[in-house]
């Protein structure tokens, strides 16, 4: 294999002293040098398709490199540039509306402070809505241990229909209204992070410390 390397490259050394080759030069035609499977690299006017994906150098009649052409890159490596592209494009946005929309850090804390109290209120105001439904949903429950299926009396009625029916609405309610409480505290602790890390990107930005 060494043997065949050396005698691979005598031939490079070969071919970029040869007339041939300082002409294709000379005559404006572009010179690649490239590298097969085997590692043995090749020198040409023009590179067989098996190898046209790779990364290639076109080079000088004195076989000195002038460019490099990069490799083709798959669909994933062309998607995670992008991402990466739309993620620093992005940063940006967020350093130029941070920088536009405050003046100071007192007045990004003041906007956090009125929406974070916003939510706040929302979920006093959820949270006793929910008590109420479940006073509502305890007085429906005892009322229809009364009544068939729940009663142990045999004698006892059928369970009226508006009954029934208040215990799956309340029923639901209470469901929704619990799902709004869990959305409300999450989004509470998300806007207090994003504020927390706006506030600290910004005193980046203005060199506060």
């Amino acid at each position: 294999m060494r043997l065949t390397k050396i005698a691979w490259a005598l031939c490079a050394v070969i071919l970029l002293a040869s007339p041939r080759f300082a002409a294709g030069a000379s005559n404006g035609r572009t010179l690649y040098k490239w590298v097969d499977e085997q590692g043995v690299t090749h020198y040409g006017d023009h590179i067989p398709p098996e190898y046209a994906a790779q990364e290639k150098q076109v080079i000088n009649a004195q076989g000195v490199e002038i460019s490099r052409l990069e490799a083709q890159k798959s669909p994933e490596a062309l998607a995670a540039e992008d991402q990466k592209k739309a993620e620093a494009e992005q940063s940006r946005n967020r350093d130029r509306n941070l920088l536009n929309t405050y003046a100071t850090v007192q007045e990004i804390e003041r906007l956090r402070d009125q929406r974070v109290t916003l939510l706040t209120d929302q979920i006093k105001v959820t949270s006793q809505f929910l008590e109420v439904l479940n006073g509502k949903l305890k007085k429906l429950r005892l009322n229809s241990m009364h009544f068939k299926p729940y009663s142990s009396d045999p004698n006892a009625a059928a369970m009226p229909d508006q009954i029934a029916e208040d215990l799956v609405r309340v029923g639901n309610d209470m469901r929704t209204q619990e799902q709004n409480l869990r959305e409300k505290r999450s989004e509470e602790s998300i806007m207090s992070k994003q504020f927390d890390s706006d506030i600290a990107r910004f005193k980046e930005l203005k060199g506060i410390h």
